[in-house]
């Protein structure tokens, strides 16, 4: 029945792409209106969902649930705590952290809702507060529902490592039948376009920086080729497996990322950077319930439909994919230690990534070059190449972010196309080879199509069309994980007498 998940959703796919490349002007004007509709009528139940699964993971992590293992009682974690929070990172932030590390703070200074002053103060506060809040513990609490329910049901219960598993509370053994791959094809076409958003962006940005140094054609052509050369790359890590390819990609990621951030912090105005992120921190956590919360359907509904609601759904789109991946290499973990972990540090990581280059980049815009703002928000993708213009060891700071951007496009495709084909064959943690090379050349094909047929819009548009139903499915996995959970915590009372 399971193979039904693989032509179902591979088919489903293909037809995507087969219409992106014969009508894709059909394709664009279509996404454009479904997600125009999903935005004016259903957003608000992406910013309340994403909500309610951050309450949750807190919850969890503080009740007796906190105590229970991923696993057998007396198993232990299989990878240490940086090699953890190094897939962590590179799986679940990656490539968007380097797109929008400068661009998204600018973008905020510049068109805040309508009742902020563009290039105030205020707006400056406004754009690290929501790029913090954006980046923050919400992604990792959405992801957290999925990974967490699926480690639990997999190396808890015994079940085999798909999402339609974490619904056996709810469906019983009907999981094994219609219901059960409908959810599982949900999860593959949710993952499909999720990963697709980011790896066209990725590509983009690497274009753009290469093209800073080597003359190369701007335009979607040679985004077209970093993408079939990348596709190479990734497909060639992927058959080296999870312990050797992404765990070792995941590693050099964290330690390039980590040098090229103290570096920007040493040689920028520090005192300017740290300023911001303790100042930023405790607006953030202060005003969390009111971000959470709040549509602004008075003032500034437009901005935060543009922003907040593409994010949380890019967030859900993303976590099937996300969710598997943290899931295989979660297992010995605590709930606590696990909702802890995968909350907090890299959310830590994520708010230093944007003092440092969000700051420096309000240190250039404010003090130094107020037209730096501008020629950022006008070019997105070369935004941080533009801000290392500024700084000492120009040529060598980009050829340094062009190198970490390809390890994250490579370990993200990488850790996508073992997803898909573990979706795709049964919940096996050591799936095809064929299978992953299949998913890695459909998902570029994918991200490739919608490049073609509207560039970054098309891109975030078909990431919140995408989302809307799984938004749905996650919500009914909080009750389905919370009856399982239960259920094992009773039984044990029981026992014990």
């Amino acid at each position: 029945m399971r193979n039904g998940v693989f032509v179902t959703s591979l088919v489903l796919v293909l037809l995507f792409v087969a219409v992106g490349i014969f009508l894709p002007a059909e394709m664009d004007l279509f996404s454009a209106a479904v997600h125009g509709w999903i935005i004016e009528h259903v957003g608000w139940a992406y910013l309340l969902s994403a909500f309610v699964f951050l309450v949750f993971s807190m919850v969890l992590a503080v009740s007796p649930f906190g105590s229970i293992r991923l696993g057998a009682d007396t198993e232990k974690p299989q990878y240490s705590y940086f090699g953890w929070f190094s897939m962590l990172f590179a799986a679940g932030m990656g490539i968007g952290l380097i797109f929008w590390g400068v661009a998204e703070p600018m973008s905020h200074y510049l068109n805040p809702p309508e009742h902020i002053a563009g290039s105030s103060p205020e707006a400056a506060a406004f754009a690290m507060r929501y790029s913090f809040f954006h980046w923050g513990m919400h992604p990792w609490a959405i992801y957290i529902v999925m990974s967490l329910s699926i480690a639990y049901f997999s190396f808890r219960r015994g079940m085999p490592p798909l999402i339609s598993s974490c619904f056996y509370p709810l469906l019983g053994d009907r999981i094994h039948g219609f219901w059960g791959q409908a959810i599982d094809t949900m999860a593959v076409i949710a993952t499909v376009f999720g990963i697709v958003t980011s790896l066209g962006l990725g590509a983009m940005q690497i274009a753009d920086g290469v093209g800073t140094i080597l003359p190369l054609p701007s335009g979607v052509g040679t985004t077209l080729v970093i993408i079939a050369v990348v596709t190479v790359l990734y497909m060639i890590s992927s058959m080296t497996g999870l312990d050797k390819g992404i765990q070792l990609l995941s590693r050099t990621n964290v330690f390039v990322a980590v040098a090229l951030l103290l570096f920007v912090l040493v040689v920028g105005p520090s005192s300017y950077i740290l300023n911001i992120f303790t100042t930023t921190l405790g607006e953030y956590f202060s005003g969390l319930v009111e971000m959470s919360l709040s549509t602004n359907p008075f003032e500034g509904y437009g901005w935060t439909r543009s922003w907040t609601l593409f994010y949380w759904a890019w967030w859900i789109s993303w976590s099937p994919f996300v969710g598997l991946f943290v899931a295989s290499i979660s297992r010995g973990r605590t709930i606590r230690e696990f909702v802890l972990g995968a909350t907090l540090v890299p959310a830590l990581l994520t708010f230093l990534w944007f003092s440092v280059f969000g700051g420096t980049a309000f240190a250039v815009a404010r003090y130094e070059d107020p037209g730096f703002a501008t020629r950022a928000v006008e070019e997105v993708s070369s935004a941080l190449f533009i801000l290392f213009e500024y700084l000492p060891f120009s040529p060598v700071l980009t050829i340094l972010a062009v190198v970490l951007l390809t390890v994250f496009f490579v370990t993200s495709a990488d850790s996508a196309t073992f997803v898909l084909a573990m979706m795709t064959s049964r919940g096996s943690l050591d799936p095809p080879a064929g299978k992953k090379l299949l998913w890695g050349a459909v998902q570029s094909t994918a991200a490739a199509v919608l490049l073609l047929s509207g560039g970054l819009e098309a891109l975030q548009r078909m990431a919140i069309v995408a989302a809307l139903p799984f938004t749905g499915v996650m919500l009914l996995m909080v009750v389905s994980l919370y009856r399982g959970m239960h259920y094992e915590v009773h039984r044990e009372r029981r026992r014990g007498g």
